[in-house]
């Protein structure tokens, strides 16, 4: 499968990759790997299992064996379940990226989930969304993007989203959240959370999600592969 195309698009929360990667996968229409949902999902699982994240050998155990299926619903929504429960909702939570982030440290987690994000890898192509997708997942990736924003930017939207799905939430609870996930993320021994050397680095801070795609799109066209 090494001859399959792949976009990465990497970089921290709230920084829009995910919205990229969705807008960017239908438009060629290629598969969508969300690495960060498996990593939501295994921390998600630790809890329904009893599992403490600090275990890293019990964690492990959890990543390697995930019994996870991804299903379209009638809406078009993408829904994550677990042992046939739908755990969609829950994984998007702040406790559910606060688990990713803490799972994602473990270096035998990362592993475990390797070669499952790489399966992914089919025709027609791949848009990888996730953080280390172009330098340790795909880092033979013919394009690869890093998209970044300010934390307080990011914590922003991301208070903006919560808010309108109607929970009570605390900006600066969440600026301090990110603040302590960028740390976390980008100061772990296995693949921390930096551009990879080959990467177009773009910063969303002041940039409509519009404008972002129309750059992503244009250098999709400059290297043919759209």
């Amino acid at each position: 499968m090494s001859d399959v195309p792949v976009i990465t698009v990497d970089g921290p929360s709230g920084a829009g990759k995910g919205t990229i990667s969705h807008m960017l996968a239908e438009a060629l229409g290629w598969h969508l790997l969300d690495s960060g949902a498996l990593y939501r999902i295994t921390g998600q699982a630790c809890l329904i299992e009893g599992v403490s994240w600090e275990d890293h050998p019990a964690v492990t155990e959890v990543a390697r064996y995930l019994d996870v299926s991804f299903c379209a619903a009638p809406s078009g929504e993408i829904l994550v379940v677990y042992k046939g429960v739908d755990v969609s909702r829950a994984i998007r939570t702040e406790e559910g990226g606060r688990g990713a982030s803490t799972v994602a440290a473990i270096p035998a987690v990362r592993e475990a989930l390797l070669q499952r994000q790489r399966e992914f890898r089919r025709s027609p192509g791949l848009v990888a969304d996730g953080r280390d997708m172009g330098t340790a997942v795909f880092p033979e990736a013919p394009l690869k993007f890093y998209l970044t924003a300010s934390a307080s930017e990011r914590a922003e939207r991301r208070y903006k989203q919560l808010i309108a799905k109607g929970e009570n939430v605390s900006l600066a609870r969440l600026l301090e959240d990110i603040k302590e996930r960028d740390a976390r993320d980008s100061s772990r021994e296995v693949s921390p959370l930096v551009p990879a050397e080959d990467a177009i680095i773009i910063d969303s801070t002041a940039t409509p999600i519009s404008d972002v795609y129309e750059l992503v799109m244009l250098k999709v066209k400059e290297r043919g592969l759209n």
